[in-house]
Parts: structure tokens; C-alpha cells; sequence
């Protein structure tokens, strides 16, 4: 019987402490050889658009996941999202598919929740300042979830867009004093934490402008090797921490154009964060380095929020069940007793 959960579904489903730990735990299964991460492999749709498809397995857990994720640019001048995903979620073991997940609210919760990991695991204990180049979902998303791991009292955010600004404000405004920033120079100037989460193709933060002590995450471009949010010198001057080097080497604009121009090598992307976790790699080793998360995803955060939410949304009676029949004619789904809430 396979579950389908739509975006109505998800929304609230799980807690974002549960996100957290669910991320934090993979990540460090990944570490002890309890889960494979393969990296992904893109393939062309129409026009500028790109396919990902990105898959992983949780021996813990016995599931297997495969996500279907869209970047599709020119959505953009149309209106519509840019990015788009499916989520299967599949018994590892009998490969039967047990449920299937639109996409949208368990990536931008699960980057969050691998965000608030790395941060408890990098930044200064005492950081209170949030720093974010980017205001839209994904920005409202890491103040709760950073706001899990630290005391933060203040956010200085820059967005192009004044109504993105607004519905930041509106979100998140009695949760922390907002600060609108200029440009995204006054909001690295200003923090402790820096998280940047655009879909830039050309770098919207410099490592010259990095301060003693702060920490970064890198989240925001898309799973593509021209695209990128830092430059060069900023992946140079910072102690890089990475989800997954395969995957950082094949699909982050960080990783292989720094690498291109001679500022990085691949040594330079080898630290992973389970490995941090796990205490077998080193984190932050003073207070005045500053440390760096650079993550394009991996469908590992994607297993964990599924099954997390999967079986929340069972016990709940949330989403549509239905029973796969196999006949001479092929695949039929019938509807099951569950219903769309």
C-alpha cells in the first residue's frame, strides 16, 4: 500500500526539533557506513531545464529514497517555481514503494534542519546575530530552525524584493528584531551567522567581507557546477564543512569553480559534517575561525524528513492510501480507505 502525502499534508506535520535530529542522525549514519549517499547524476529537459534525480538508502531504517528534483529557470518570468520535487519513499529491502511525497515543504524544512545541524555543530556558542542574504521561504524557515540551536535576537536580511521583505516581517518579526539591509556586504558585516539562499549564478557574498568568528551556510544554489553564492576567496579563507564530498565535487559552483580557479582543491571539500558529528573529523578548533557549511542537498535529508513524516502521517490518518494490482494490463492504483485531508 503506498501513502500519498501533498503539500497540505506535510505542512506542520512534524516538528522542525524532530527535523533536526532526524538530519543530525543520518548524517552521522552516513559517517558510520549506515547509509550510502551516491552523488546524483543531472539529465536535460526542455529548454534550460534540468532534472536531478538523487537517491539514498538508510540501513538504520531500511528504506531506500529517490527524489525527482526540477530547475527549471525559466519558470521565473512565468511565475512559476523554479524548483520542484517528488520524493519516493521505498522499503530497501522488497524495493516496494511505500509512499510518495510532493516535494516542496520537506526540502526546504530538511535544509533548514541541515543548516540548524551545522550550525550547532560550527558557530560560536555565543552568536546571537542572524545574517541572511535572501528573504523568502527558505529565510523564514532557517530563523526557526536556527533559533533551535541558538539564542538568536536580532536578523539582518537583504532580499532584491520589498514585498518578499514584508511577508519576511510579517513571518517572523515577533519572533526577532528585523533589520533591512542594503546589500548583502551590510549583512555579513553584521552577523555572527550567515546563511545565503539565493539561486545566484554569480557570487552575491565575498570572502573579503567574512569577520573573525563568524560561521556561514551555503544553501541556497541550485544543484548545478556554474552556479554560486560565494566566491572563491570566501571558500579559501573559510574551514569548509560539506554534507557529501561526491557530491559537492560533481554539483556545487563552490566547490568546482573555486577549484577551476585555483583558489581550493578538492582537499578542501573533504570534511563532511557527520564526520564532525561524529567526532572523527574536527569542527571550529578556535574562536576567531571562521567555518563554513557548503551543502547543494543530498537526498539523505530528503529520506529522513520522509520517514519521519511517513509515519506521523500514518498514525495521524493523514493523506491518500492506495493498493498497487499488477494484471496482465500493468499497474493499477485503486484508491484505499485513507483520505486526502
Amino acid at each position: 500500500m503506498t501513502l500519498l502525502l501533498g503539500s497540505a499534508d506535510l505542512t506542520g506535520l512534524v516538528s522542525r526539533a524532530e527535523v533536526i535530529t532526524a538530519v543530525r542522525t543520518a548524517l552521522i549514519d552516513l559517517a558510520e557506513g549506515r547509509a550510502e549517499q551516491p552523488a546524483p547524476v543531472a539529465f536535460p529537459g526542455t529548454g534550460t531545464t534540468q532534472f536531478l534525480p538523487m537517491t539514498a538508502t538508510s540501513h538504520r531504517l531500511g528504506l531506500s529514497a529517490v527524489k525527482v528534483m526540477s530547475d527549471a529557470p525559466d519558470n521565473r518570468a512565468a511565475g512559476l517555481p523554479t524548483q520542484r520535487s517528488t520524493v519516493l519513499l521505498l522499503d530497501a529491502r522488497t524495493g516496494e514503494c511505500l509512499a510518495v511525497l510532493d516535494g516542496e515543504v520537506g526540502t526546504r524544512t530538511r535544509t533548514a534542519a541541515a543548516s540548524a545541524v551545522a550550525t550547532d555543530a560550527l558557530a560560536r556558542p555565543d552568536s546571537r546575530v542572524l545574517g541572511l542574504v535572501g528573504a523568502g521561504r527558505l529565510a523564514i524557515e532557517h530563523v526557526h530552525a536556527l533559533r533551535e540551536v541558538r539564542a538568536l535576537d536580532t536578523v539582518h536580511v537583504w532580499s532584491r524584493s520589498p514585498a518578499t521583505l514584508r511577508a519576511f516581517h510579517h513571518a517572523v518579526g515577533d519572533l526577532v528584531e528585523v533589520v533591512e539591509a542594503p546589500d548583502p556586504r551590510r549583512v555579513v558585516e553584521a552577523a555572527d551567522i550567515v546563511c545565503t539562499l539565493t539561486p545566484a549564478r554569480l557570487p552575491v557574498v565575498h570572502g573579503e567581507w567574512f569577520r573573525p568568528g563568524q560561521h556561514i551556510n551555503a544553501v541556497g544554489a541550485p544543484p548545478r557546477p556554474d552556479h554560486r553564492e560565494i566566491d572563491a576567496t570566501g571558500m579559501a579563507r573559510a574551514t569548509v564543512v560539506v554534507d557529501s564530498t561526491p557530491t559537492q565535487l560533481l554539483k556545487s559552483g563552490e566547490a568546482v569553480l573555486s577549484i577551476a580557479e585555483g583558489a581550493t582543491t578538492a582537499e578542501t571539500f573533504s570534511r563532511e559534517l557527520g564526520a564532525v558529528l561524529t567526532g572523527s573529523a574536527p569542527g571550529r578548533t578556535d574562536p576567531q575561525e571562521v567555518t563554513l557549511f557548503n551543502s547543494v542537498g543530498i537526498a539523505l535529508q530528503d529520506l529522513a524528513y520522509a520517514a519521519l513524516a511517513v509515519g506521523r502521517a500514518r498514525t495521524a490518518g493523514i493523506g491518500i492510501n492506495t493498493r498497487t494490482a499488477y494484471g496482465t494490463s500493468g499497474l493499477r492504483l485503486t484508491a484505499g480507505a485513507g483520505a486526502a485531508r
